[in-house]
């Protein structure tokens, strides 16, 4: 599986040509799809699932863009320089600054596109920074899920009558003696093999979260974690990439999360932490800045006893939190407990009470004198806690990974020898991202970013490649 075969100019065997081939029909692919589109040239997308969803379908679906007509009406002024330097600080500097830029100054224009266009009912999230954004850019649809957005892209796919082939797992990329990508070929259930020569290709497959010995290779500090990502992300562009002799870059790196409630596997908005809640473990004793962000907070939640930690907010905070409707279902399954007092969730979590006092005494006096407490985190003086309190049981879980084939500006892959492959493009999970080399690198809707519009600069530049 995940094999090259090399065949000459005509001698494909190819049961028909297209000028573009995208394999995988997550939120990169349709969005490269609708790009090609819209230049006027054909494309089919080949998706292994019998329905598409992706990575995006499992995410909270927020898609961070700068200067945007939703963040001006809200009155938030930000421009893709600010958006590009918040990136680069959170990967400590790591990340091409080439593909930084060309994302924050292409992530305006590709939400209106989608939004005009191709009527995605797009909306600002307000009333909260997620940890690293300086301005307030996150972009959703109105349930605030991944699966709703990519409703509105199969839809979209759909009017504009793209072929989308479901149950078609490509196999195999065929090539010829110069690298060139000549076809693909792809099995259906049934047993079926086929054929489809192409003029350009787009690995829109996603990471290799899915793929326990790569996981074990690459990212090993995660490698008993659990894995909520999608599971056939089993790692093909890379392989392909890898026996093509693609240059690879940041493999190390991925998105975790810190807030997945278990046993209900219902992924809880990191706005409880940044509307002043907190984490605490079973001892009752906070273990990190939960400001830092969600991503580095998995490797803490899972460096703790049996592996857990309990969010810890207030009634101010759930209201907030019924507005995302993956809080609304963790709410009404029972993954949410309230409590009258700090005695009560000692007695019935069996935390010791002299911790949680103590605790909730120096978040008080952070709050309270404007100071760091001792992991570097200043309570807002707007943001105490107070009963009823509400608790969650979370773990940390691997998403998707971040790193994959390197990419130049126009997301055509690069060989190991530093030149271009002509016809051979990645985008989303299948190329290398932009959140630096590790975990801690991850700003919040990195991984949407890199999907919807690098897909878009993939679709968009393998079109033109095929036109000219």
């Amino acid at each position: 599986m995940y094999d090259i075969e090399l065949v000459s100019q005509g001698e494909g065997n190819f049961a028909f040509d297209m000028p573009l081939i995208i394999i995988g029909g997550g939120a990169c692919g349709l969005v490269a799809a609708l790009a090609c589109a819209d230049q006027g040239v054909e494309c089919v997308v080949l998706e292994r699932d019998t329905f598409p969803r992706g990575s995006t379908f499992m995410s909270s679906g927020f898609i961070p863009a700068a200067d945007t007509y939703f963040q001006k009406n809200a009155g938030v002024q930000d421009s893709p320089a600010i958006m590009a330097r918040d990136i680069m600080e959170k990967n400590h500097h790591e990340a091409d600054p080439a593909i930084v830029g060309a994302l924050a100054d292409q992530s305006g224009s590709v939400i209106e596109w989608l939004a005009d266009r191709h009527n995605i009912p797009f909306e600002l999230v307000e009333g909260f920074l997620y940890p690293g954004h300086t301005r307030m850019r996150m972009h959703c649809t109105p349930r605030r899920t991944g699966e709703e957005l990519m409703a509105f892209l199969i839809q979209a796919v759909e009017e504009v009558g793209i072929p989308l082939i479901c149950d078609a797992e490509v196999q195999t990329l065929c090539v010829d003696g110069q690298d060139n990508i000549m076809g693909v070929v792809y099995s259906r259930p049934d047993g079926q093999v086929e054929r489809i020569g192409c003029e350009a290709l787009i690995l829109a497959c996603n990471g290799f979260g899915g793929n326990q010995a790569l996981v074990e290779k690459y990212i090993p500090a995660m490698k008993d974690g659990l894995y909520y990502g999608h599971e056939g992300n089993k790692g093909a562009a890379l392989l392909w990439g890898q026996k093509l002799k693609a240059a690879t870059g940041d493999l190390g790196a991925y998105q975790g999360h810190g807030s997945l409630a278990v046993p209900h596997q219902i992924l809880i908005s990191w706005a409880a932490m940044m509307q002043g809640g907190i984490q605490i473990n079973c001892l009752g004793q906070r273990f990190s800045n939960e400001n830092n962000g969600y991503s580095e907070q998995a490797a803490n939640v899972l460096n703790q006893p049996d592996g857990v930690a309990w969010n810890l907010f207030d009634a101010r905070i759930h209201e907030e939190l019924m507005n995302f409707e993956d809080y609304r279902n963790a709410y009404e399954t029972g993954a949410v407990k309230i409590y009258e007092s700090l005695d009560q969730i000692a007695q019935d979590l069996d935390i010791p009470r002299d911790n949680l006092t103590e605790t909730f005494a120096e978040i008080e006096n952070s709050r309270k004198n404007q100071s760091p407490d001792g992991f570097g985190r200043t309570m807002n003086p707007d943001q105490a806690i107070s009963a009823p309190y509400y608790l969650i049981k979370v773990t940390g879980a691997l998403f998707h990974t971040q790193g994959g084939l390197d990419v130049d500006a126009t997301a055509r892959v690069k060989k190991s020898s530093g030149q271009l492959f002509s016809n051979l493009f990645a985008a989303g999970g299948a190329a290398r991202g932009v959140s630096g080399s590790n975990d801690s690198g991850y700003l919040s809707g990195n991984g949407l970013l890199s999907a919807v519009v690098l897909g878009k600069i993939a679709g968009t530049n393998a079109a033109l490649l095929v036109k000219t």
